[in-house]
C-alpha cells in the first residue's frame, strides 16, 4: 500500500468518526502570534507542546532553518498577511540546535541535484539568468546567527507595522528547552 493510499484510508475514517471536531477553530490566531520555525521533523509535535500552544492559537510558518532569505518572498508575505489580515500582533522566530541549515553545503547539494537528474544545461541557464545557486543554497554558520538575521530582516522590513514585537528563540530539539536570543518588547 502506498503512503497516499494509507493517508486517504486514514482520512476517510477520521472524517467519518468526526475526529476533526476536536480541532475546530477559526482562521484567526487566539494568541495573536506568528511562529516562524524550521521544518525539522523533531519539531512537529514538540514545538507546540514546549511553547504551550494548540490548534487555533498561533500561525505557524515552517521552512528550512526558520530563515527568511527574501524580504519580499513568500515567507515574508505570509507574515504580512497574518499581521494585516488575521489579527496577529507578535512574531517569534524559533530556530533549533542541530539544524541542517547550519551544515548545508551548497556544492554538495548541487552535486545531489545533478545526481538526481537535473542537467548541466538547466543549471547553466539558472546561473546565466542571475540565479546564483551557491548563494541561494547557503546555510548559516550558527543557529544564533540565523535566528538573529531573520529577526533583524523582519524588524527592518518597510511594511512591518510600528510596535510589532519580533523575538528570536533557539530550541533544544530533544528536550524542547527554549533560549531567548532576541527579546522584541524592549527593542521596539
Amino acid at each position: 500500500m502506498s503512503h497516499i493510499s494509507e493517508i486517504l484510508d486514514f482520512n476517510q475514517k477520521f472524517v467519518e468518526n468526526k475526529e476533526y471536531e476536536a480541532y475546530l477553530t477559526s482562521r484567526f490566531p487566539d494568541k495573536k502570534m506568528i511562529i516562524i520555525t524550521c521544518m525539522d521533523t523533531r519539531l512537529v509535535e514538540l514545538l507546540p507542546k514546549a511553547m504551550n500552544f494548540k490548534n487555533g492559537d498561533v500561525k505557524v510558518i515552517k521552512n528550512a532553518g526558520a530563515v527568511i532569505s527574501q524580504p519580499f518572498g513568500s515567507v515574508m508575505r505570509s507574515v504580512m498577511v497574518a499581521l494585516y489580515e488575521l489579527n496577529a500582533e507578535e512574531v517569534i522566530v524559533v530556530g533549533h540546535h542541530g539544524c541542517g541549515m547550519a551544515a548545508l553545503n551548497a556544492d554538495h547539494m548541487i552535486n545531489s541535484i545533478k545526481e538526481r537528474g537535473i542537467s548541466e544545461e538547466v543549471l547553466s541557464t539558472l546561473e546565466n539568468s542571475g540565479i546564483k545557486l551557491t548563494k541561494w543554497l547557503r546555510g548559516f554558520d550558527s543557529i544564533q546567527e540565523g535566528v538573529i538575521q531573520t529577526v533583524e530582516l523582519i524588524k527592518r522590513h518597510p511594511l512591518l507595522p510600528p510596535g510589532v514585537p519580533v523575538h528570536g528563540m533557539i530550541m533544544d530539539p530533544t528536550t524542547g528547552a527554549l533560549e531567548l536570543v532576541s527579546e522584541g518588547y524592549t527593542s521596539n
